[in-house]
């Protein structure tokens, strides 16, 4: 599995994030909030929208101050022309790089809309690039969770998805074969630029910690600086945010 990859020639700035996948509670939203927390590092103006017209978790995070997008009708149907609004903020503001969360209502009307626009080929005519990042969960969400990914990847044209391995509901692996390993992966591989490993680690400490900081909603930064928290329950988030970090880092943003 790809450990690096340079995600465009001229650096992240400018690049749109998307968190795409269809099956709901995997993670979406904490791994787009962790994603805007890296790309804020480093420095690059990050705009963060949440399109999730059911659970705006994005949105929760104050610290990330996400827009909300609204994209139902009257009827409440999603409007697929809502997302005209979005390729607009793409285009207009060219010097920002997006940070947009989608719900798992939302994953196929996006992607379609992607797709039948042409609005990938339209955005990087544009100098702008997309870049994927989709979840794949162990549990019982693993086989929903690898179609999400496979769908994803039969259907762009680009090397351009980004693969969240998350063990938290159980390790990645399916007779005997971890993800690398599997069909719908080996199927793909031409599709993906990078992967990142969120580990399942003890869960009487590290998972604790992590829980109740993502349940407050709070940055590794806020979480870390707070004066509520024990010195080493600091530490072991600090040491999960320098490892996912350091992931994303290989990925060349």
């Amino acid at each position: 599995m790809p450990q690096s990859a340079q995600v465009s020639s001229n650096g992240t700035a400018g690049t749109i994030h998307l968190t795409l996948q269809g099956k709901g509670g995997v993670g979406k939203s904490l791994i787009a909030a962790i994603l805007a927390q890296y790309l804020r590092q480093t420095g690059l103006d990050v705009r963060c929208i949440d399109t999730d017209p059911v659970n705006r978790t994005f949105a929760q995070y104050r610290a990330l101050r996400a827009d909300r997008l609204c994209l139902r009708d009257e009827y409440n149907r999603i409007d697929q022309r809502s997302f005209d609004a979005l390729m607009e903020r793409f285009l207009l503001e060219r010097e920002a790089t997006f940070v947009v969360d989608n719900g798992a209502s939302t994953f196929l009307p996006l992607w379609h809309y992607l797709l039948e626009n042409n609005a990938l080929d339209y955005l990087r005519q544009n100098s702008r690039r997309v870049v994927v990042h989709t979840v794949v969960t162990g549990g019982q969400a693993l086989m929903d969770t690898l179609n999400g990914f496979h769908e994803l990847a039969q259907t762009t044209q680009e090397r351009n998805i980004v693969v969240w391995i998350n063990e938290y509901f159980g390790r990645v692996e399916a007779e005997g074969k971890k993800f690398a390993d599997m069909a719908a992966y080996r199927e793909s591989t031409e599709k993906v630029c990078g992967a990142v490993i969120f580990q399942k680690r003890n869960q009487d400490t590290f998972g604790r910690d992590l829980e109740e900081m993502i349940a407050a909603k709070l940055t590794f930064e806020e979480a870390i600086g707070s004066s509520q928290l024990p010195v080493m329950a600091k530490q072991r988030l600090k040491v999960v945010q320098r490892d996912l970090f350091e992931q994303l880092g290989s990925i060349g943003f």
